[in-house]
């Protein structure tokens, strides 16, 4: 509640003869903006200790504000140790034994869920324990999903996932989900295992492991990205097999899956992607551009660029943020004309794109000092004569 004060000053008697001194009252206004601030204030109107009041109330909205979420306690040290390079038992001891007891003795284990109603408080300790994070908001999960494939962490990941099911959709500081960290780690045995493990969690209709394989972190990758970024084709078939249309995310504007392996010039997953959805597929890319603007500055050759040219031939008058089609890229290097070649061949109407300067792509060679590519330009396209 704010209050405020104003002090007024009584008037002056009429009455001839010495005049009383002036009276001066104390004005206390109460403002009211919550519910248990109405509930105060009314207390105090019916109070008759103090006539002086005067009563503001002020609307707010209906909706209460959500309290923010409390942070997740710090990682105990001693899991974090056992999850990177200790032993499935030493991990096993943690969450299920006495070290868990001694643990909360110590002060190490800080829980952040509500009071659970349960009688066993070891059970309870050992939950616990899951809660924690590391300074990346990696759970347990992440850290063993990063750090190996062996046995002995499929194990590991087994055990934290019978404690703990929702782990496996957690996402860290980055959006990242422990499948992100272990396609990242190129750990194929652990990705096969997270599937495996999301499997379990469906009624027959595939929802849990559609969900986890299209969760996307804070720059719109899924795993997908991550084992195509790693160059692991045997990850990028299994996530493809799985999930055909995960070549199509994201939905909206970002970096397509295709995009990033034309781009790493991987022409192997290029491929993979290409067959395993059905030829149907993203080619999206950054800023507008599609997997052939990848392809046209590549350094790799002009096989990407053939490739993507066999699978779709509108990408040649596709424009950018710039409104630069991919024969404006061919068109901007000496050293691109094999390229600008192929695009003319695949589509000779291409130039007559004009960008969002007014600017065809026969000017964008003029600009560079490309002559040999204004004379090939004429001769695959002789009505361009006109935008010279």
């Amino acid at each position: 509640m704010a209050s405020s004060s104003t002090r007024e000053e009584a008037p002056s008697s009429t009455i001839v003869g010495e005049a009383p001194p002036p009276v001066t009252m104390e004005a206390k206004m109460i403002v009211a903006t919550g519910h248990g601030h109405c509930q105060q204030l009314k207390d105090m109107l019916l109070s008759k200790e103090d006539a002086s009041i005067m009563a503001v109330v002020m609307a707010s909205s209906n909706q209460a504000s959500k309290p923010p979420n409390p942070p997740s306690p710090a990682m105990d040290y001693r899991l974090l140790a056992a999850a990177c390079s200790g032993s499935f038992l030493d991990l096993e001891s943690l969450l299920t034994g006495e070290d868990c007891r001694q643990a909360s003795c110590n002060g190490t284990i800080r829980s952040s869920a509500l009071p659970r109603a349960s009688d066993d408080e070891e059970a309870f300790l050992r939950e616990s324990l899951l809660d924690g994070v590391t300074s990346n908001g990696d759970t347990l999960l992440h850290v063993v999903a990063t750090n190996g494939d062996s046995e002995d962490f499929l194990n590991k990941a087994g055990l934290i996932h019978r404690k703990a099911l929702n782990l496996l959709f957690v996402q860290n500081n980055e959006g990242d989900t422990p499948l992100h960290c272990a396609a990242r780690a190129a750990n194929s045995q652990m990705v096969f295992l997270l599937v495996d493990l999301a499997k379990g969690q469906d009624n027959n209709d595939n929802r849990s492991v559609k969900a986890l394989l299209e969760k996307e972190n804070k720059i719109k990758e899924t795993a997908l990205h991550e084992a195509i970024r790693g160059g692991n084709n045997d990850i990028v078939k299994m996530l493809m097999e799985e999930h055909p249309r995960l070549a199509r995310l994201p939905k909206d504007d970002g970096t397509s899956p295709l995009y990033l392996a034309i781009l790493l010039e991987n022409k192997t997953i290029a491929k993979t992607l290409y067959q395993m959805s059905d030829k149907i597929l993203s080619y999206s890319g950054p800023n507008g551009q599609n997997a052939l603007h990848a392809a046209v500055f590549g350094v790799g050759g002009k096989d990407l660029t053939e490739m993507l040219l066999e699978w779709n031939k509108d990408l040649t008058i596709q424009q950018d943020e710039k409104g630069n089609t991919p024969l404006h890229s061919a068109a901007s290097s000496t050293g691109l004309i094999g390229h600008l070649l192929l695009l003319l061949q695949a589509n000779p109407n291409a130039i007559h794109q004009e960008d969002h300067n007014g600017s065809f792509p026969i000017h964008v060679a003029a600009s560079v000092g490309a002559t040999q590519a204004i004379t090939d330009f004429l001769e695959k396209s002789p009505n361009c004569a006109g935008l010279r």
